[in-house]
């Protein structure tokens, strides 16, 4: 795809803070010079409590047409399960898609202030995003009575590890050439030290990488006392989800972050969304920070080729910090951090 043919982009607002994110990145999206094109569906918790579904049962087929995907935020507790918004549409989308790579940067923007000391940390986390532990395998049999059951079951494919670890390796090929993989082999003994073999032997094809081996509960506390000394960290689906928490606390909250769900084979549309969530205790407020959907825009126009638009918005975005706005949560409204990042792309 080359700049001159607008990328076909499919918009999901969703819920809450999701919606004036998404609004606000669209307007740093066309300042920014990209060519896209783009369609809105209300697919969201209002949507599934009018239909009984979070999306229409053709939802797929209809994103299948596009180049990629921009969610701003699903869910809402109070009305609707987190297991069903989550079950019912996101999940839905990684999978179909064959999404398994999620990308999620960890720094900090000029001008962020985070909790730690330093500030010389950059660190991409690399989650397996279609099976492991959120496969949704298992079941639960005598619900309601003292003898209920409820098995979970992560499934690890041969396939499914091969394919993220490779990823891994090539993205830190291209950066520092240091890979951080992480598991819990010490007390899973069989998903966990099927991930380390595949670690080694997929090593011996990346001399040029330094491989190191991480439990869970070892790098939480190595993001926390020496982010700097990390560069790319690869792990499963519920360790990577937890990883990406921490690395946005320490990167100044989840404002800041954001996030792509690829398909590193471009056969399918790749999803990009920043990881705030709904934030409902906020909706309607106009103070949510829009910068980690920015971010992502600029991830996804990076991932359509379209690299000029995108670096203009990361300019953008560095320089509305550098200067202060957007730095503290709720101090600055949603209006306010764009109309600053548009005065930065137009000037």
């Amino acid at each position: 795809m080359t700049p001159s043919t607008p990328a076909r982009i499919a918009l999901i607002p969703g819920d809450g803070i999701g919606i004036p994110v998404t609004q606000a990145a669209l307007r740093v999206i066309a300042a920014s010079g990209a060519a896209v094109e783009t369609v809105s569906f209300p697919w969201s918790c209002d949507h599934y409590l009018q239909h009984g579904r979070m999306m229409p049962e053709d939802g797929i087929e209809t994103l299948r047409r596009f180049d990629a995907i921009l969610l701003g935020a699903v869910g809402w507790p109070a009305r609707v399960p987190d297991a069903v918004s989550l079950h019912g549409l996101l999940l839905p989308i990684r999978k179909a898609f064959v999404q398994y790579a999620n990308i999620r940067p960890h720094r900090l923007l000029p001008g962020v202030e985070g909790p730690l000391k330093t500030r010389d940390f950059d660190i991409l986390c690399i989650r397996e995003n279609t099976e492991g532990e959120y496969s949704g395998a298992g079941g639960r049999v005598h619900q309601g009575t003292p003898d209920e059951v409820a098995v979970e079951t992560s499934i690890f494919t041969r396939a499914g590890v091969e394919r993220i670890l490779r990823f891994a390796f090539e993205q830190a090929r291209g950066r520092r050439g240091l890979l951080a993989s992480v598991t819990k082999s010490n007390a899973q003994r069989h998903s966990m030290v099927f991930w380390d073999e595949m670690t080694d032997l997929i090593a011996a094809e990346y001399p040029d990488v330094a491989v190191t081996r991480y439990h869970i509960d070892a790098i939480c506390a190595r993001m926390v006392m020496a982010p700097e000394s990390l560069d790319v960290v690869v792990a499963s689906n519920l360790f990577g989800d937890i990883l990406t928490d921490l690395g946005a606390a320490i990167q100044g909250g989840l404002g800041f972050a954001a996030s792509a769900n690829i398909d590193p084979t471009r056969r399918n549309p790749s999803m990009f969304e920043p990881v705030h969530g709904s934030a409902p205790d906020i909706a309607d407020q106009g103070i949510a920070n829009p910068m980690a959907a920015f971010w992502s825009a600029a991830m996804m126009l990076d991932h359509l080729d379209q690299t000029a638009p995108a670096a203009r918005i990361m300019a953008a975005l560095e320089a509305t910090t550098a200067s202060g706005i957007g730095t503290r949560p709720g101090r600055d409204s949603t209006d306010a951090i764009t109309d600053a990042v548009l005065a930065r792309l137009e000037g």
